[in-house]
């Protein structure tokens, strides 16, 4: 018999008939324009978009102090684990002369209990990895749209009952992917629709961000930074799903960007891929330096090893490599590299050459600093140079945090779908359980898993879209602040 899972991989030729018949998706606030009913889906414009935070940790406190500040959106209900955390976000808001949330939430079901206040059109969800998809699930349920930190699912069933719950419901899900909107990101998208590069062949991603700083969550002066009061307790989630998994956990930084400037999901689809891994050395290796031999911490024995690296085939025959390496003492990098039958850019530091014209010849040197400024500068992408002065005042990894908030805010206040769907979320999150299957088998190749049903051969190309700063609901002074690019927090 059929398991559930292999009759909807199975229905694919459904959706691409339907589209072929002219049928689309007609819901109450959108439509879609392909097979999958969520891919360009709309809403009416909202002018003041409703939102409740659920979590306050790092991640958590970054994003209301970007929130306050975006234009029609009114962070109604703030929630936490901890009592602490709420009181210290008000009195953020108060100091900062922003409104404080009308509704602030503590405890074990803190995001439930604003759920049930209701008055919120979109739920934020920026908790511990294992609560995202219960309280995304949840949200869209309570008729709420679900915005999701990284990686917003880890298994390929999860990502599918996202899908699903936001096809039935009509509520958007949407993962927060903010390095989607990192202003060298975005400059590689700007110069792949320019055809600058060519036709794409090949992009390299990663995340390589030595964390062996989080066996120190448990100590006194990380509890007094995260703001925890005496007697409450930080988990070390994070290094707790480590010690359990294998594969790549974290793909989506690196990986999502490749995705747009690819066109995954539109115009072309994961086919298949192949993870291999080292074996574990430096989690340990730090935690026997610091603590000694004896201690419980170096007693851990962690099951993720210190470098991962996947290899994915596309259904067009491009490849991508995404590595994963957090224990490592390695310097920060994304990779983002992106070749094509023109030319190459790269990232970490920022790196550019291509031919001038096609056939120009073999091209055996990246270009001088002088030439690669100037070609950033030429094709820097409008939201960049529309927004990006604001974007680096307000901040947020450089800026590409506002941008992100500004972007789907943008959208939402205009009636325009969101850059990034649920398909492409399911799509980015599936590498976790793909990644560590494959690994587990002795990187035997794995299938990727089509969410868009085969809607991906007709859905529209990722596109260049903008803000029009005009258009949002700045006030005078903010508008004035804006063009100078000296708009405070």
């Amino acid at each position: 018999m059929k398991t559930r899972r292999e009759i909807l991989k199975g229905s694919a030729w459904m959706g691409a008939a339907a589209f072929l018949a002219g049928c689309q998706f007609d819901g109450v606030l959108g439509a879609a324009k392909t097979g999958a009913p969520m891919q360009g889906f709309q809403l009416p414009p909202m002018k003041k978009i409703r939102l409740g935070l659920a979590g306050l940790g790092n991640r958590g406190l970054w994003a209301l102090q970007r929130l306050a500040v975006v234009p029609g959106v009114e962070v109604v209900s703030i929630a936490d684990l901890h009592e602490g955390r709420v009181a210290a976000a008000q009195k953020w808001l108060r100091e900062n002369k922003h409104p404080e949330a009308k509704f602030g939430f503590f405890g074990e079901n803190a995001h439930r209990k604003m759920l049930d206040q209701g008055g919120i059109d979109v739920c934020y969800v920026v908790t511990n990895w294992q609560s995202h998809v219960p309280i995304a699930l949840e949200a869209m349920n309570r008729d709420c749209h679900a915005f999701v930190e990284v990686p917003a699912a880890f298994t390929v069933d999860e990502c599918w009952e996202l899908v699903e719950t936001s096809e039935r419901t009509k509520k958007i899900c949407m993962q927060l992917e903010n390095c989607c909107y990192g202003e060298v990101e975005m400059l590689a998208l700007n110069l792949c629709r320019s055809g600058l590069l060519g036709d794409l062949v090949h992009g390299a991603c990663g995340y390589i961000h030595d964390l062996r700083s989080n066996y120190d969550w448990d100590l006194p002066e990380s509890k007094k930074q995260i703001g925890l009061a005496n007697g409450e307790k930080q988990e070390m989630w994070r290094l707790k799903w480590n010690l359990e998994h294998k594969g790549n956990q974290y793909p989506t930084h690196g990986l999502g960007p490749i995705c747009q400037y690819m066109n995954i999901n539109r115009g072309d689809q994961f086919k298949y891929l192949v993870s291999l891994e080292s074996d574990q050395r430096n989690f340990e290796a730090y935690a026997k330096a610091k603590y000694g031999p004896d201690h419980w911490k170096s007693q851990l024995k962690i099951a993720m090893g210190d470098m991962n690296t996947t290899l994915v085939k596309t259904e067009r025959g491009r490849s991508i490599r995404i590595e994963h390496d957090v224990s490592s003492p390695r310097p920060y990098t994304r990779v983002n590299t992106i070749t094509g039958t023109r030319g190459i850019l790269t990232d970490y530091p920022y790196r550019v050459a291509f031919e001038d014209k096609p056939g120009d010849g073999a091209t055996h040197a990246y270009f001088d600093e002088k030439r690669a400024e100037e070609v950033k500068k030429r094709y820097m992408h409008p939201i960049w140079k529309h927004a990006g002065p604001v974007a680096a005042t307000v901040g947020g990894h450089g800026g590409m945090d506002f941008i992100m908030d500004l972007r789907w805010a943008y959208c939402l206040q205009n009636g325009l779908p969101l850059d990034t769907d649920v398909y492409d979320l399911a799509t980015w999150c599936s590498v976790c359980e793909l990644s560590e299957q494959s690994v587990r088998r002795g990187s035997q190749p794995i299938a990727c898993v089509d969410f868009t049903r085969g809607a991906w051969r007709t859905a529209p190309a990722f596109g260049i879209y903008d803000i029009d700063i005009s258009k949002m609901p700045f006030s005078k002074e903010q508008l004035e602040a804006v063009a100078k690019g000296s708009m405070e927090v």
